[in-house]
């Protein structure tokens, strides 16, 4: 199995909570960062400037994406265009639609036409991907970041369609595919199979990167011991 120093796929950390974003910036493997307004509020950040401001003063030489939180296009405009004049490295995230279910693709090309460098966010289907290609290409930088994650949660096998953004992307040589909401350290080895440029992944499951390669049979070991010690600790009979 390949170690994370010879996977092609770039590792993006995703969070909200200061002291694990540094953790994972000493990690030379770890590329990128992004987060989300959730991961926002789950921390209890309520200056949502000022806690970027500090990431950025802390984190200036990796990309990261900030998003845009409004639903109504020219304040989302207005915001996108503040966002990206915190840093080269910011990465603005324009969701795909607003909560209406309209496509944010006019203001997309707007921003990228205008230099703004942007990551396109929760698509969760290919013609999805294929308008926002449409709507960026010959712009400025662009992510674009389809949840595999959440595809998988629906029952639906995510790799046929990611090898296929991976595709569909060859024609803007512009654009990265993240594959964004990983539930498990595989999606970092499928993500990586199938031409992934960028996956974004959480601590939790970054901090499994120490398990690759390990004997499955010790694995298997250490396995039966936990259950032995703990149902000791938990002075269980029958």
């Amino acid at each position: 199995m390949k170690t994370v120093a010879d996977l092609s796929v770039e590792i993006f950390a995703d969070g909200a909570e200061k002291a694990g974003m540094l953790e994972m910036y000493a990690k030379p493997h770890i590329k990128g960062f992004t987060t989300n307004p959730t991961l926002m509020r789950k921390v209890g950040i309520s200056d949502y400037k000022a806690f970027a401001l500090d990431i950025l003063s802390a984190i200036p030489d990796r990309p990261i994406s900030f998003e845009v939180f409004s639903d109504e296009f020219d304040e989302m405009e207005r915001q996108a265009r503040e966002i990206a004049s915190w840093g080269k490295t910011v990465n603005v995230k324009i969701p795909v639609t607003n909560t209406c279910g309209e496509p944010c693709y006019p203001l997309i090309r707007r921003l990228t036409d205008s230099g703004v460098s942007l990551n396109v966010t929760a698509l969760t289907t290919l013609s999805q991907v294929r308008d926002v290609v449409a709507a960026v290409t010959g712009g400025a930088p662009c992510y674009i970041s389809v949840f595999a994650g959440r595809v998988a949660d629906t029952g639906v096998d995510p790799v046929p369609m990611m090898a296929a953004a991976v595709e569909i992307l060859k024609t803007a040589p512009n654009t990265q595919l993240i594959w964004a909401s990983p539930r498990e350290l595989l999606n970092v080895y499928q993500a990586d199979a199938v031409g992934c440029h960028v996956i974004t992944v959480t601590n939790d499951i970054l901090k499994k990167l120490s398990l690759v390669g390990k004997d499955l049979q010790q694995y298997s070991l250490e396995t039966v011991k936990m259950f032995h010690d703990d149902a000791l600790a938990a002075n269980f009979k029958i």
